[in-house]
């Protein structure tokens, strides 16, 4: 991720949307729960752990939750018109942003360096030698 300049930009499918990523993620994530396979349509999710405070949006976000399997919220922000996911969060704890990365303009910060709920994962995707995986979440 050091090579990537910062701000780095981002939008919806249809982009109503945009926003800005002010810093570096804390950490890049694959999850393979079955859940984030239905929301990608693919054999797992991309996320970048960010502070709330190093995005800026532009654009009006809709919002909508679930209970997860340890009872915290995991609530999506997605964007009206086209149905992009933008984010997850957890209302308690209002100062992590989960960024769906793959919607900014560089990806190159698309390097998971863990995967979690690979007890889940599918049987043909083969993580890469080296990359810590967990059997559920940390």
């Amino acid at each position: 991720m050091s090579e990537t300049a910062y701000p780095v930009y981002g939008a919806c499918q249809c982009g109503q949307v945009r926003y800005r990523l002010l810093a570096a993620p804390r950490m890049v994530v694959a999850c393979h729960c079955r859940e984030c396979q239905k929301l990608s349509t693919s054999a797992f999710s991309i996320t970048a752990v960010v502070a709330a405070d190093d995005l800026i949006f532009e654009g009006t976000l809709r919002h909508w939750e679930r209970t997860a399997d340890s009872g915290n919220i995991n609530a999506a922000a997605f964007c009206p018109d086209c149905g992009n996911r933008i984010y997850h969060y957890d209302p308690a704890q209002p100062d992590i942003i989960k960024l769906k990365p793959s919607n900014l303009d560089d990806t190159r910060l698309i390097q998971p360096q863990a995967h979690v709920w690979v007890s889940e994962k599918q049987a043909w995707f083969e993580i890469p030698e080296g990359v810590p995986q967990f059997d559920r979440q940390p």
